[in-house]
């Protein structure tokens, strides 16, 4: 009979592992969405090492055969990143038998933080089971705009932006305008499904903090002349945020109005005016951009709407897994 047992990665079973890892760095675009290729075996062991992340693996019979991977220091959540079997074989089962051991490990640190889970790719399939275990679910939308094989920037060329008031302007960010972003976007995002899984949303301090992670290159590369801010009479009043990843891929990671402002327009004026930076890059050859993407929930249609109004395409979607604070 098999004995399975599920433990941290330790040194003991680097060389054991890295099949595994490698199985998973493989497959990590084709059938997990990943954008850009994982870390190498030896950086995401030193990315252990250091705490960076934690990685759980389940040994049958001592082989490893699956892994999981989460982080406690992003964000305010426990943020599941990857759930792995070798080979894509026995997913399921080998899945269940780590998710065990690592509610078992968290479950302290649960009782004031919610665990979040994008279930990219072939993790669809762990739904069901995900579930069982307390799991509630956003449906959550990619879209691109790329800059070559479809009809993208012809779009973006075409789109006008309706006529607003005098008042409004669009101005790139300035770092004068940090404390304006932290209380708006924490205004336009406490309640959404944002929040939900990303509870930094609810509070000024936590909203401080993605504000933050986002201008000054934590998540990615920042682009301050690609950010627009929504000024009224002079006043900031919306932002929209790009960074870029892998010096190739733009990322709109927020865009945020106050409430009173929503409703007009404004978001798809703000938007224009940053993507049309971008394509100036691009066409200068300034810089090699080849795509810009984002994300909304899947039933946001109005959202959906101006997204595709600007030359986006919806690529695929995937369920934003998050399981509340353990009462």
């Amino acid at each position: 009979m098999t004995e399975y047992v599920v433990k941290n990665l330790t040194e003991d079973n680097y060389k054991g592992f890295e099949p595994v890892y490698e199985d998973f760095r493989t497959r990590a675009i084709s059938d997990y969405n990943f954008e850009l290729e994982p870390l190498a075996y030896d950086d995401f062991v030193e990315a252990v090492q250091k705490k960076l992340i934690e990685c759980m693996i389940l040994l049958e019979d001592g082989i490893p055969t699956a892994f999981l991977v989460y982080t406690t220091l992003i964000s305010e959540a426990v943020e599941l990143n990857i759930m792995h079997a070798l080979n894509m074989e026995n997913f399921l089962d080998r899945s269940k038998q780590l998710l065990r051991k690592f509610l078992e490990v968290t479950e302290e640190i649960r009782e004031k933080k919610i665990v979040c889970y994008p279930m990219l790719g072939a993790q669809k399939s762990l739904i069901g089971e995900i579930a069982r275990f307390g799991f509630k679910f956003v449906g959550i939308a990619v879209l691109r705009f790329m800059m070559s094989g479809t009809n993208s920037r012809e779009i973006l060329k075409m789109t006008q932006v309706k006529n607003r008031p005098a008042c409004y302007k669009v101005v790139p960010w300035n770092e004068k305008y940090f404390n304006d972003a932290v209380n708006i976007i924490q205004e336009s995002f406490e309640n959404s499904a944002d929040a939900l899984f990303d509870p930094r949303f609810k509070t000024l301090e936590g909203t401080h903090d993605i504000i933050t992670k986002i201008t000054k290159d934590v998540y990615a590369e920042f682009l301050p002349e690609a950010s627009s801010v929504l000024m009224c009479d002079n006043n900031p009043v919306g932002f929209c945020f790009m960074n870029l990843t892998g010096g190739q891929i733009v990322n709109i990671p927020i865009v945020g109005i106050k409430k009173e402002h929503q409703g007009r327009g404004l978001s798809k004026m703000m938007l224009k005016h940053s993507m049309d930076k971008i394509l100036e890059w691009v066409e200068n050859a300034e810089r090699p951009i080849t795509e810009i993407n984002t994300t909304t929930e899947t039933n946001n249609f109005q959202a959906l709407k101006m997204y595709r109004n600007l030359g986006f395409k919806e690529d695929y979607s995937y369920p934003q897994s998050y399981l509340p604070i353990k009462k």
